[in-house]
């Protein structure tokens, strides 16, 4: 175990976002790079190492309990605690009229940004209080709740910032618990959006890897 390594938790590492925190937090932390996607995992890694950092990946689904369950008793093992963790997993379903929500694709949206959540909670706070200093948990508010053709998504993104929010003002004032942060990213050329919006001039929208430096700037990770 290595005290003073400080560690980081990315779920959802593999694009957008999720891959450019994983990147901006390299060159101070030990990055954990969860993703189902290896391929994308790799390529994270090699920018990781070409800026002198080091990554452990773990190409896994974080809606399969036993997976990140054997990972999080990893960390613990390896390091004994976590210093940061951030959430990026989503999973966007196709737009759609309220009555017209396929019912496969609702279980997964449910399944993954909601259930998933409410599962890693338990497994992940307990190492981020395990830290010698402080320690922070990150999630990304996405509001579109109300919004035409965006039941789904729009109802489980609330679910989930609600959760977060929750968890915050349950840690607020606590000793050896993490600083719970609900931050709002400008609006970039993800696969997310893209899916949301496909005629969108994606010129405009801002750069991931500007998004990434910003959130975690104004934190006060990096």
């Amino acid at each position: 175990m290595t005290d003073l390594t400080k560690i980081a938790l990315v779920t959802g590492a593999s694009r957008g976002l999720g891959f450019h925190l994983a990147e901006a937090l390299a060159p101070t932390y030990h990055v954990v790079a969860v993703a189902k996607t290896t391929g994308a995992l790799e390529e994270l890694d090699d920018r990781i190492k070409a800026k002198g950092g080091q990554a452990t990946l773990a190409p896994m689904d974080v809606t399969n309990t036993d997976a990140m369950a054997h990972l999080c008793r990893g960390i613990y093992d390896r390091w004994g605690h976590l210093d940061l963790w951030a959430h990026t997993a989503i999973y966007a379903q196709l737009l759609s009229p309220a009555d017209h929500i396929d019912p496969k694709d609702f279980d997964r949206t449910i399944l993954t940004n909601v259930t998933a959540l409410g599962k890693l909670i338990p497994m992940v706070g307990p190492l981020l209080s395990m830290a010698k200093g402080p320690t922070d948990a990150l999630f990304f508010d996405d509001p579109h709740a109300g919004e035409k053709f965006f039941g789904a998504y729009g109802a489980s993104k609330a679910a989930q910032i609600a959760m977060a929010r929750s968890w915050a003002a349950e840690t607020a004032n606590m000793e050896k618990a993490p600083r719970v942060h609900v931050v709002s990213p400008r609006a970039m050329p993800t696969a997310t959006r893209a899916r949301f919006f496909p005629g969108e001039d994606r010129a405009t929208l801002a750069a991931p890897a500007d998004e990434a430096a910003r959130l975690l700037g104004t934190i006060g990770v990096i």
